[in-house]
């Protein structure tokens, strides 16, 4: 597995993602946005899902491909408008074959390293889901206490990790009654009930070609 810094927003890097295999694929064509990519040549990749109105397309990795071959997880990042001090990841999203590996956990702290080597004083970032918010808490991000005009609950890095905190992001999403948590999300929360902030993920050098460790 490498990561890789593509570039900045004023670099104006740009990705095509398969829309079939990457959730936000569209915003990552946008050029406004910094691009962080992990990259895996010799992983296996599962059969695209049809799209139902798909149309016949290259298979995805042949000559043909015209989507980014190699890429299993990408984020888009930029500066917050009022604060300079201050990184926004605004999309992560990772190949739906590689999900649950930790890989977005992973791109999310070498984004988060790379602003503060920067000059960056926090790194931020909005969820609107469960696995999302227990998968930046690996990444070392925390809980504010606020949320987004979405209702989307705003973490970043660094903070105070301690089982209060996280905890009180769980709640929140237990208990806004505005919020349709599916059976499986409930399920999520109820397992993590009363535990503490989860263990952290290593932080990936750039190129960081080895293997996760066993969890």
């Amino acid at each position: 597995m490498e990561f890789a810094l593509l570039g900045w927003p004023e670099a104006g890097a740009t990705l095509r993602l398969d829309f079939r295999e990457f959730s936000y694929a569209g915003k990552f064509v946008m050029s406004n946005t910094g691009k962080a990519v992990a990259r895996d040549s010799e992983g296996t990749r599962a059969a695209v899902p049809r799209a139902d109105a798909d149309i016949e397309r290259p298979d995805p990795g042949s000559e043909d491909d015209p989507f980014e071959r190699d890429i299993v997880a990408a984020a888009a990042f930029n500066e917050d408008r009022t604060d300079p001090g201050v990184l926004w990841i605004r999309y992560i999203t990772t190949r739906h074959d590689r999900r649950g590996e930790g890989i977005g956990a992973r791109l999310a702290a070498f984004v988060a390293e790379r602003a503060a080597e920067r000059g960056y004083r926090r790194c931020r970032i909005a969820v609107n889901n469960p696995y999302a918010y227990h998968a930046l808490y690996k990444a070392g991000f925390v809980f504010t206490g606020r949320e987004t005009g979405l209702a989307e609950l705003v973490l970043e890095r660094p903070g105070q990790r301690d089982a209060a905190t996280y905890q009180c992001g769980l709640d929140t999403f237990r208990t806004a009654e505005e919020r349709e948590l599916s059976d499986e999300e409930r399920a999520f929360l109820d397992r993590h009930e009363g535990d503490g902030a989860p263990g952290l993920v290593p932080v990936p050098d750039e190129g960081d070609s080895r293997a996760p460790p066993e969890p």
